[in-house]
């Protein structure tokens, strides 16, 4: 008995696309965010009963053809137990912990491809691809082998980024440094070359039985490329990295929906690629980089910590306590905010909260400013003020609100270093003419920080040496409680 018919698959996948979009234009903005995750799920959902109803279908007609089974128990089960397991991730991980676990999802993404690549190469017939003992079509080769290539890369590369996001593994790969060598880019070149030559190999193959020796090879290579890539990256660029990969796991998608004639597969895979990809040019804009000089792991290099101390000894910085720094806030009448990193490892953000609360009733405008690539992947510092339900119209972007540091009396700087580095504006900084939030036109600025330490860029921050800054040390979670009791 068939449960469902084709032309319903048709229309639930199309259901399900149109979800997906709406999802996609809900995530625009903060505060339609809830609406446009719910639409996601649904339209996953959809997808998710619609495929398993499919399989069904078609292991009955397999079954009355060969009488053999398709191992519809073992979907089943994988269904059950990885729905299991990333509900349970869900439910456990942490908001600071958000960077590695996005970077983890897009790892598997990449190795399902990889996954039902080899599948479909091996055995073709049951994917209706090629007919039993037949030969895999060359446009099927093709499509087989870029989804491998790109699905390869982005579980490596992705695997590398969950290391250098996690920043608690010893082994060097896995370290927030870049890890360059001699020769490094021509060995992507003659990586790449190869893959390609690999490829074309496999793809103009005659024989029925596939090429199988530059499949894997090429497959191997892919997965080596994929670290390559990512190891020469920066900590100032993860955002942009995660970004990357995001597009690339939906392009693997896309290309092995392709392969299976499957449109879900491919109008989704597309949609997370592009966004994705544009999401990726809106990161770099923000830096003021090309994508390429990203990817080719040209910036974020590693902190000269001892340079960068000797040079603050001879810098005379005001520092203060907690209870100095509330009595100038109570005082102002308009304060921004501007979050980073360090808010989000202190788990600072519901704290932050109250204390704004507690200035606002004191009569003081507080508004938040938020940077394209604070934090450790694309809207961290947002879905942490969302976390601690921060309201959508106190947050402002940096393009929204850099015209008004000027007639600001107080920023409050928690935890942010190169986003905030007037550096940024001298031609000769490595960081030049990358978009900052102007924190220094402020008339009074007040920068909690653990140390004197450089950002991942590497550079000493100007910032902390106004006349009119004053700098706070200490846990950022420990100081705004501090900073809350001052103000009652």
């Amino acid at each position: 008995m068939n449960l469902i018919s084709m032309n319903m698959v048709t229309l639930l996948y199309l259901v399900a696309s149109v979800c997906f979009i709406q999802a996609l234009k809900g995530l625009s903005s903060p505060s339609s965010a809830r609406a446009g995750n719910a639409f996601g799920m649904t339209g996953m959902a959809i997808a998710v009963l619609t495929t398993i109803a499919l399989i069904f279908k078609l292991q009955a007609e397999f079954a009355e053809r060969s009488g053999g089974g398709m191992g519809f128990t073992l979907v089943l089960l994988g269904v059950v137990v990885g729905g299991a397991i990333g509900a349970y991730a869900a439910k456990k991980v942490e908001m600071t912990k958000m960077p590695e676990l996005v970077a983890a999802m897009h790892s598997l993404i990449g190795l399902a491809a990889v996954c039902i690549a080899i599948a479909a190469v091996s055995e073709p017939w049951a994917f209706n691809i090629a007919e039993r003992g037949g030969a895999l079509p060359f446009g099927n080769r093709l499509e087989l082998f870029l989804g491998t290539f790109v699905g390869a890369v982005t579980f490596s590369g992705s695997v590398i980024a969950f290391g250098k996001l996690s920043g608690k593994y010893k082994f060097r790969l896995f370290q927030g440094a870049p890890v360059r060598f001699g020769g490094q880019h021509i060995l992507n070149l003659v990586l790449a070359i190869a893959i390609i030559a690999l490829g074309l190999m496999f793809c103009f193959s005659d024989a029925v039985e596939p090429a199988w020796t530059p499949f894997v090879i090429m497959a191997v290579l892919s997965f080596v490329l994929g670290v390559l890539i990512i190891i020469p990256i920066g900590g100032a660029d993860m955002p942009v990295v995660v970004s990357m990969l995001n597009s690339y796991s939906g392009w693997a998608a896309a290309g092995i929906g392709f392969s299976l004639n499957n449109s879900m597969l491919i109008i989704a895979g597309s949609l997370v690629g592009s966004s994705g990809a544009i999401l990726s040019y809106i990161m770099c804009k923000a830096m003021n980089r090309s994508f390429f000089n990203v990817i080719l792991g040209g910036f974020g290099g590693e902190a000269s910590s001892d340079a960068g101390g000797a040079a603050q000894e001879q810098r005379p910085v005001k520092s203060g306590s907690a209870e100095d720094a509330a009595f100038i806030l109570q005082n102002a009448e308009s304060v921004i905010i501007v979050p980073g990193y360090g808010l989000a490892v202190a788990r600072a953000q519901h704290s932050v909260k109250e204390l704004v609360d507690k200035l606002t009733e004191h009569g003081v405008t507080v508004r938040y400013a938020i940077h394209p690539v604070a934090g450790r992947m694309p809207g961290h510092m947002n879905v942490l003020l969302a976390e601690a339900e921060v309201p959508y119209d106190q947050v402002a972007e940096m393009e929204d609100i850099n015209g008004e540091f000027g007639q600001t009396d107080v920023v409050l700087v928690l935890g942010a270093n190169d986003v905030v580095n007037p550096a940024a504006k001298d031609p000769k900084s490595p960081i030049a003419g990358m978009p900052i939030l102007e924190a220094y036109k402020a008339k009074s600025i007040i920068v909690n920080k653990r140390s004197m330490a450089s950002g991942y860029a590497g550079l000493d921050n100007d910032l902390f040496y106004q006349p009119n800054t004053m700098m706070v040390f200490g846990d950022a979670k420990k100081v705004i409680e501090s900073m809350v009791k001052a103000v009652e």
